[in-house]
């Protein structure tokens, strides 16, 4: 997903830097370099005033406080594609499919499924067990305001909306080409004139509902990797009802089937998630990995989920406010600020006594991530111009960038997949002699493209998603170093990171800001973003098109693992490389405080809707608190 501006949260889309933690329970994907220090891989905890902290104590609830560093553009898993969103809208909506809370390696399990799923010797049916005792959460859109029972057949729609062009999905790369009659599905929707009148019961040839609680999908070709995207947000269930009572407004008014509900969402400022009162019965795990019993993961085995009755999330762009917060108490969990981290960390990557004795605990783990700044492909300036493109990559020291930003919480990326061991087998070295720091030769190749260009080059405008002081600063570097020292017309334009994913959906940027963490274990999930007909508004925002890397992508994506499908995969690499639609900047690593009466916390890198799991013992934060 793409990771907010910050880095320090969590597969989709990030933007950039702020303090490292990870996003809400713990997973993230789309996201902006700045933002994922503080904001892209850290959801820090938020605040709630004294008198609704003292209510909440009065009335016996258990309420964790959380900071969101940038404001969620919405809650329809359908178009979620960021970390922040996908962070709030996963403990609402479920998919039929999740990864075991504790075990590694990671282990996908039932959800919204009864059963793991049955696949026909050819690969191209597989058979699916629908729960018969999930419904979807009370809501006005159904009679009587009583939420109905989940079926089959619910599934089927939330995927036709998938495919519906009229809703512009940047999901549907996920099942593009995939299941039977479903791209035909999509072409009816492109010739029906108003996107009321979609048929949503116009059938497809390869999706039936057996019975209400029987699933049947008959793919186009072996799908290996079916039941990691059926464990993936966007192919969630949705109710009918929801999306035709609300319309428009169904992004702002989820209705789903998770632990949690809606309770208030005061744009740009706070969003309350409180228990759903007719969630399943859904139990803590009872079995994890060597280790998870010592380090008391295994107290709460075969209790009911979930443990917490609110969440409170206030959103916070600034690095200082949501640290002092931190420091505070105000919030159970957050990422530590690029200024605060020498204060906070030892030379042995430890807690400081002093932030120990605050009752704060340390967790440092590698995220399978990798930073950016992208470029619209569309763009001829851009597209037409190699020398342009190596130029801007040989100027970037990356060593430097992660000290200056990043306190040095990563390694620099000189290709798109992450190293070891989240990505064990693809670690081979790719031949990437454009993604090293040669400030003299980027000055060279600057020359060059004034020669492709036919004369002057035109401006060079880089779009930043976060107007915090953090993302401005590196903004100031980036001005600094391609305008000042390679003599190129570039400024950079900030605004809030919503805007930023609006606009890259809508190939209304030149150069952006962006990251991806995994939402898979499967370096796939990375070569999607280079797939040409994921272009805008899909997740290859880079727009980037390449026969022979399509080519290559096709084969790879119905091939189970192994030495040949590597292969491939280094090929593929080795053509991103060498034509460079961005500039790779770094894989990082997360650093995540909370306080010790936050319980049954345990990073999990690809899984969304956490919050279940975990718990916070109140009476510890109010005596140590003293309030």
């Amino acid at each position: 997903m793409t990771h907010p501006p910050r880095i320090g949260r969590h597969g989709r889309s990030f933007p950039g830097p702020r303090g490292f933690a990870g996003p809400l329970g713990s997973a993230p994907r789309l996201t902006t370099l700045c933002a994922a220090l503080v904001v892209g891989f850290t959801l820090l905890p938020g605040c709630g005033g004294g008198g609704e902290r003292q209510a909440d104590v009065e009335a016996g609830l258990k309420v964790r406080y959380q900071a969101l560093g940038a404001k969620v553009r919405g809650m329809d898993p359908m178009d979620v594609g960021d970390v922040l969103g996908a962070g709030i809208t996963s403990n609402i909506y479920e998919p039929l499919y999740q990864y075991h809370y504790l075990k590694r390696p990671y282990e996908i399990v039932p959800c919204l499924a009864a059963a793991m799923p049955e696949v026909s010797d050819d690969g191209l049916t597989v058979t699916i067990k629908v729960r018969d005792d999930v419904v979807f959460q009370d809501d006005e859109c159904f009679p009587g305001g009583k939420g109905r029972p989940v079926v089959a057949e619910d599934f089927i729609y939330s995927w036709k909306r998938l495919a519906d062009i009229k809703n512009v999905s940047k999901n549907w790369w996920v099942l593009d080409g995939r299941i039977a009659g479903l791209n035909a599905f999509r072409e009816y929707t492109q010739g029906v004139e108003r996107k009321q009148d979609v048929d949503y019961d116009r059938a497809v040839s390869g999706l039936e509902a057996v019975d209400d609680h029987t699933l049947r999908i008959t793919l186009t070709k072996p799908w290996p990797q079916i039941r990691y995207y059926l464990a993936y947000l966007p192919t969630s269930v949705v109710p009918r009802e929801a999306v035709e009572r609300y319309g428009d407004e169904f992004l702002n008014h989820p209705v789903g089937t998770g632990p949690y509900v809606l309770d208030e969402w005061q744009r740009g400022s706070r969003i309350v998630l409180t228990r759903n009162p007719t969630f399943r019965d859904e139990r803590y795990p009872s079995e994890g990995e060597p280790g998870d019993e010592e380090a008391g993961l295994l107290e709460d085995a075969g209790k009911q989920l979930p443990f917490i009755d609110k969440q409170v999330f206030t959103i916070i762009e600034e690095d200082q406010p949501a640290w002092l917060k931190l420091m505070n108490g105000d919030v159970d969990v957050g990422g530590i600020p690029k200024d605060n981290y020498g204060g906070s960390i030892t030379p042995q990557r430890e807690l400081t006594d002093e932030l120990k004795a605050k009752g704060l605990e340390l967790y440092i783990y590698d995220r399978p991530v990798t930073f950016w700044y992208g470029f619209n492909m569309e763009a001829p300036e851009l597209r037409d111009n190699l020398p342009l493109r190596r130029a801007l990559n040989l100027a970037l020291n990356r060593v430097e960038y992660l000290d200056l930003f990043l306190n040095g919480r990563g390694i620099p990326a000189p290709k798109i997949v992450p190293p070891p061991p989240l990505f064990e087998a693809y670690d081979e070295p790719i031949d990437s002699p454009y993604t090293s720091f040669d400030l003299d030769r980027a000055k060279q190749y600057v020359e060059e493209a004034k020669q492709a260009a036919g004369g002057e080059l035109p401006e060079l405008v880089l779009s930043l998603g976060g107007t915090d002081t953090t993302q401005r600063q590196v903004g100031e570097y980036l001005t600094r170093l391609y305008k000042t020292e390679l003599g190129l017309d570039f400024r950079v334009d900030f605004m809030d990171w919503p805007t930023l994913q609006e606009k890259t959906k809508t190939k209304q940027v030149q150069m952006f800001g962006m990251g991806w963490e995994a939402d898979i274990p499967d370096p796939e999930n990375f070569f999607a973003l280079f797939y040409g007909p994921n272009k805008s508004p899909g997740n290859n925002n880079m727009n980037y098109q390449d026969d022979a890397f399509d080519a290559l992508y096709e084969r790879l994506k119905v091939m189970e693992p192994g030495p040949e499908r590597t292969a491939l995969a280094r090929q593929m690499e080795q053509i991103i490389v060498d034509d460079l639609p961005c500039v790779f900047i770094a894989h990082t690593t997360s650093f995540r405080l909370q306080y010790k009466w936050c319980e049954n916390y345990k990073p999990n890198v690809y899984g969304y809707g956490l919050m279940k799991y975990q718990d916070l013992d109140a009476e510890m934060r109010r005596e140590m608190l003293g309030r």
